[in-house]
């Protein structure tokens, strides 16, 4: 057992390529500090698909002690109804309610247990949005649920933001998993201001002292002045000048078309985005294997793939997982007092 808490790592969807990319990366030695959370029956349905994998312990604390080199795997006990079928026997690659179910089992067991002091980071494979609505889930996805569960029902939840982060762009978003429309409608100074401070505490936790934020328009070249439209002038440009006032060193609104080129060519250090797609389009143009989502405004480190369950190449063990360990790698750096700007290797 090593002296740090390990860091969990929940298995997502069962039939969608989670427990797969979990078992490869495990067999590259990448799960040398990290316990999975998780079915182990569905962890060795995955590892057959890649020849079979190595040794596995099945722990009943995440903090057990375990033989060198074996894959741990912790099993929430009530990850599953007696009366419920066994998720290693699901088909792979369909929507399914059980599957969604025992997903967002593992998170909430996750978290009950890095809040407990049994982890020190959440490393989360991905999940189907359709099997979570199917299973009953109130939240859309990962970043809705972590935000719910890491606050004490008398409280409010704390603002959380999504970030994409590769060695070369990060992306901070305003908004996320609504339509375009609603997404629009949610803006405001608000939302805008309160996203850009997120950023800026985070990067001063990684060790940034004064993060350059820029800060993207909403519409084409930043509305031109507001012949393209009104929001920069009536909410965004204010709320960088508040942040400003706040002695963030924030600057924009930019034109969305050109202000990830320069946030990649090293004038800034992040760039607030307005909308989901504004963002991560491009981040992931840039490679979803070195991308990784960061939960920003939570109590405890949370990062995961920027990709899906992909259920079209499920159960084919091909799935790639050079994602995952992208996020394991940012998931140590900044658990353990570094930046995502050198968690890629």
């Amino acid at each position: 057992m090593t002296t740090l808490p390990p860091l969990l790592v929940t298995m997502g969807d069962p039939v969608g390529i989670g427990p797969e990319i979990i078992v490869a990366a495990a067999a590259a030695g990448e799960l040398h500090d990290a316990v999975v959370v998780g079915d182990p029956a569905v962890l060795r349905r995955a590892a057959a698909l890649r020849g079979g994998g190595g040794p596995m312990a099945v722990l009943d604390s995440p903090r057990d002690a375990a033989p060198p080199g074996a894959l741990r795997v912790w099993m929430p006990p009530d990850l599953m109804p007696a009366a419920s079928p066994a998720l290693s026997a699901l088909p792979w690659g369909q929507v399914s309610a059980a599957a969604g179910a025992a997903a967002a089992r593992c998170i909430e067991a996750a978290v009950a247990r890095v809040q407990a002091g049994d982890g020190r980071a959440i490393v989360t494979a991905p999940l189907h949005k359709e099997a979570l609505a199917a299973a009953g889930v109130r939240f859309p996805g990962h970043t809705e649920m972590l935000q719910a569960l890491a606050t004490p029902a008398v409280q409010s939840p704390p603002p959380v933001r999504m970030m994409l982060a590769n060695p070369e762009l990060r992306v901070v978003l305003a908004t996320i998993h609504v339509s375009l429309r609603d997404a629009i409608a949610a803006l405001d100074f608000d939302v805008v201001l309160s996203t850009i401070r997120i950023a800026d505490a985070a990067a001063r936790r990684w060790g940034l002292a004064a993060p350059r934020i820029a800060v993207a328009g909403l519409n084409p070249h930043a509305g031109e002045g507001g012949l393209f439209g009104d929001e920069e002038i009536r909410f965004i440009g204010p709320a960088v000048q508040a942040a400003r006032a706040d002695g963030i060193d924030a600057s924009g609104p930019h034109p969305p078309d050109t202000v990830f080129m320069r946030a990649r060519r090293g004038a800034f250090d992040l760039v607030v985005a307005m909308t989901h797609d504004h963002g991560l389009i491009p981040v992931k143009y840039l490679g979803v294997e070195e991308g990784v989502n960061v939960t920003l405004g939570l109590p405890f480190v949370r990062t995961s793939p920027d990709h899906g369950t992909a259920f079209d190449i499920a159960g084919q063990g091909r799935a790639d997982p050079s994602s995952l360990m992208a996020a394991l790698h940012m998931a140590r750096a900044l658990a353990d007092g570094g930046s995502p700007a050198g968690a890629a290797g």
